[in-house]
């Protein structure tokens, strides 16, 4: 019988090599057709404590290794903060645009000189 291997996310890392991942999936309800999301939690054997709250990871079943644990971390797929990272490099960059922007006098972006038109009044 073939294995089942599914991604999750690390919902809980308290205990050392234990973790609870919730596989979530969506699935067309029954009647009415539209999809709805199921979560299934699974406790997982994490042998190097290679994850952490929030990871993305792929997990394979596997035989009873304890009471709970039935599953097995195969890899960790994205680590929880590669996201924000990304996010704030790209704020970073923005940023460093808009300042050099700002030092080009005379730039094509930059609002008209008009000592009326800067309190709002047409000239």
């Amino acid at each position: 019988m073939a294995k089942r291997v599914e991604v999750g996310i690390v919902t809980k890392a308290g205990r050392p090599r234990f973790r609870r991942v919730e596989v979530t999936r969506m699935m067309p309800h029954g009647r009415y057709g539209k999809y709805v999301r199921h979560r299934t939690i699974c406790y997982v054997h994490d042998e190097n404590d290679e994850s952490g709250v929030g990871d993305r990871v792929e997990i394979a079943e596997s035989r009873p290794l304890s009471r709970l644990k039935r599953w097995r971390l195969v890899r960790v797929v994205e680590k929880a903060g590669t996201l924000d990272k990304q996010i704030a490099k790209g704020r970073e960059v923005e940023e460093e645009l808009q300042a050099a922007a700002g030092a080009d006098p005379g730039g094509a972006d930059s609002p008209p000189e008009s000592g009326d038109a800067s309190q709002g009044r047409p000239a």
